[in-house]
């Protein structure tokens, strides 16, 4: 039986986004080895079967010595486990556990870049730097025989090639991670006044201060509606929403803070539009494919990653980044408009039902893993 290791900072996310490849995998006579910093679903991932492996790895931290920790413990971690194939998500288990393959000598090795992330996207001067320093060791990296990247969009893809950083012939398009259909089912719009939610981490380049500013200039213009949030404040990240800030919001009525949610069907079910205006750098973000899956109309930004599942004036409306004026307006038109709404929502699960299902996506990456092995 083939041995498959995913590496993956938080076991959330393992479990949200990793977690029907991994099922599908295990049906195909894989043995799965999960490596993550368990937290809340540690439980879940051994009932499916899977070997669990608690990691000290921290998305971001600033301490070089338990940055070294981390390398030297993935090390130990593919010693130990003889995985016959790696596959890390997120930009730095690519970059710390190729970096691991390569001193164990594991024979195969996928990396997934879920996007280009706050280190991509961000203007700041440290994160200039450290783009430099990522692209040099990347390089370095991904350019081995035996290594194969996954990009969700073409521009990320693009970037990467034309930069020196990877290799054409080296690289696979796989876009997302999919969603069950079936679990993110179309349902009615709920009664009462338009809910307009913006699921996502709570950090400002996922658009939050845009989203905020656009519900007081329709408040302002008199446009009922409800605007929420949804989900928390990543400590971790430099450019997180203090929970101060999320509830002073919350209190003084300009949005509405619910925390965040477990049940996201529930939470499309409850709402009429979905809004993500977002500068981060997304890979394909897994809220907009899901709600576009619930037949839900969607107002994102024109960015990569973010018009890969909302095609303007189809299933959505695509607005600039950081732009609070054109983000009000065009969920001004959709909030007055229900047939619009509801056109754009049917469109957008054909859009899903053709091109991101779980079924595709997992097909197209158990295929990848199949190549490396001839």
């Amino acid at each position: 039986m083939r041995r498959l290791l995913f590496l993956v900072t938080e076991d959330w996310y393992f479990w949200s986004h990793r977690l029907a490849l991994a099922r599908e995998a295990q049906r195909n006579k894989y043995s799965v080895i999960v490596a993550t910093r368990v937290q809340e679903h540690q439980q879940r991932i051994l009932l499916e079967g899977f070997t669990l492996i608690s990691i000290g790895m921290l998305r971001r931290n600033k301490n070089p010595f338990t940055e070294l920790y981390s390398l030297f413990e993935l090390i130990h971690i593919y010693r130990t486990e003889h995985p016959d194939i790696v596959h890390h998500v997120g930009m730095k288990p690519v970059a710390y556990g190729s970096l691991a393959a390569r001193v164990a000598r594991v024979p195969r090795v996928v990396n997934a870049i879920a996007g280009m992330g706050y280190v991509f996207s961000s203007a700041r001067i440290k994160a200039k730097i450290y783009r430099l320093f990522i692209k040099l060791i990347l390089s370095m990296l991904l350019n081995r025989s035996n290594t194969r990247t996954i990009f969700q969009n073409p521009e990320d893809q693009n970037i990467l090639i034309q930069t020196g950083v990877v290799r054409s012939e080296l690289t696979r398009l796989i876009r997302g991670s999919g969603v069950d259909p079936k679990v993110y089912a179309p349902t009615s719009e709920p009664d009462g006044l338009i809910t307009v939610i913006l699921a996502t981490r709570m950090i400002w380049d996922k658009g939050i201060k845009e989203f905020v500013e656009a519900a007081r200039l329709l408040r302002s213009k008199q446009i009922r509606a409800r605007f929420v949030l949804i989900g928390d404040s990543d400590g971790r990240n430099p450019a997180a929403v203090p929970t101060s800030q999320l509830e002073a919001w919350s209190r003084s009525g300009d949005v509405e803070w619910w925390g965040k949610r477990g049940n996201m069907p529930e939470v499309f079910a409850a709402s009429h539009i979905v809004c993500l205006p977002s500068a981060y750098g997304e890979g394909i973000p897994k809220v907009l494919i899901e709600a576009a899956s619930c037949g839900r109309p969607i107002v994102t930004t024109n960015s990569p990653g973010c018009r890969e599942i909302v095609r303007n004036n189809e299933n959505g409306f695509l607005v600039p980044i950081r732009d609070h004026i054109a983000l009000a307006n065009a969920l001004q038109t959709l909030i007055q408009d229900p047939t619009l709404r509801k056109r754009m929502g049917v469109r957008g699960r054909e859009i899903v039902l053709e091109e991101f299902t779980e079924e595709k996506i997992v097909g197209e990456t158990l295929l990848l893993y199949d190549s490396l092995f001839q």
